[in-house]
């Protein structure tokens, strides 16, 4: 009987532990922690890359992770994800937040929260200098081959923009670059600084690249949050709104796409909910 009663008492008390961290807040787990978990994908300059010279992942997006971290009074910790992954890791709790290019749709607003949108993206097309002639316009890709970063937003616009498209899909953008070079697809589809900086590199070898002038689509970047977790979407937010008011905002995106970058920009956005 006894035997029976300790059974049922740990029963109990592992269903209330397994309810407690289905229902842990994660604010309070990064404020316990001492650390905030931030996935980005390293590999995206100015966005987050590696500097060559200290090894170390740096960027805008980066930065905008440092600020967070700061405004919760924890340190950062960098944690490196492929783009398809991005969803997956935040859901599955191995990072606090995303910043990623991390594009808005109502498919994955359905599966994650954003943040106020951090950065807008217009979505083009890299194509081959001696295909300029008949590649004018998105839509002279129909029926075409063109490549993109499996699981990117590039990848679902392309395939719900362009007729008879046939997207060959790669894990990271220069492996999608290098099929462009390679004559596999017709054309390749990413965010517009993302593809000027294979336009620039392409000016230094004989096979010259450019893009298309009209973007395929344009769309809204935001920080993800997993779902339901409003605590720390709130803290997000508001870092972000400190920053706009502080004009800080404007101080981190000249600092990435200013004059005196090979990513020259003008900011025509500010921190501010993203209404899908």
């Amino acid at each position: 009987m006894k035997f029976k009663i300790a059974l049922k008492a740990t029963a109990i008390a592992l269903a209330l532990g397994a309810s407690c961290a289905a229902s842990a807040n994660a604010l309070d787990d990064v404020k316990s922690r001492g650390t905030l978990v931030c996935g980005t994908l390293g590999t995206s300059e100015p966005f987050s890359f590696q500097d060559p010279k200290t090894r170390q992942v740096v960027g805008y997006e980066v930065d905008l992770c440092q600020e967070i971290a700061d405004h919760l009074g924890v340190k950062l910790e960098i944690k490196m994800i492929a783009v398809a992954a991005r969803i997956p890791e935040l859901v599955a709790g191995r990072v606090d937040v995303v910043a990623a290019n991390l594009g808005w749709s109502p498919d994955r607003a359905q599966q994650i929260d954003y943040s106020y949108a951090d950065y807008v993206s217009p979505q083009k097309i890299l194509i081959r200098s001696s295909d300029a002639d008949t590649l004018k316009t998105p839509a002279d890709l129909s029926g075409k081959r063109v490549s993109a970063v499996s699981g990117s937003s590039s990848e679902a616009g392309a395939k719900r923009l362009i007729p008879n498209v046939t997207t060959v899909t790669f894990k990271d953008p220069p492996t999608s670059y290098l099929a462009l070079q390679q004559n596999k697809v017709s054309g390749f589809v990413g965010s517009e600084l993302m593809l000027l900086k294979f336009e620039q590199e392409s000016r230094k070898t004989g096979s010259k690249t450019q893009m298309i002038d009209k973007p395929l689509f344009t769309e809204p970047w935001g920080i993800g949050v997993r779902k339901g977790e409003k605590e720390l979407l709130a803290e997000v937010n508001d870092t972000l709104a400190q920053l706009e008011a502080a004009q800080k905002a404007q101080a981190i995106f000249d600092k990435w796409f200013g004059k005196d970058t090979k990513f020259y920009t003008k900011r025509t956005f500010k921190f501010e909910e993203i209404k899908g």
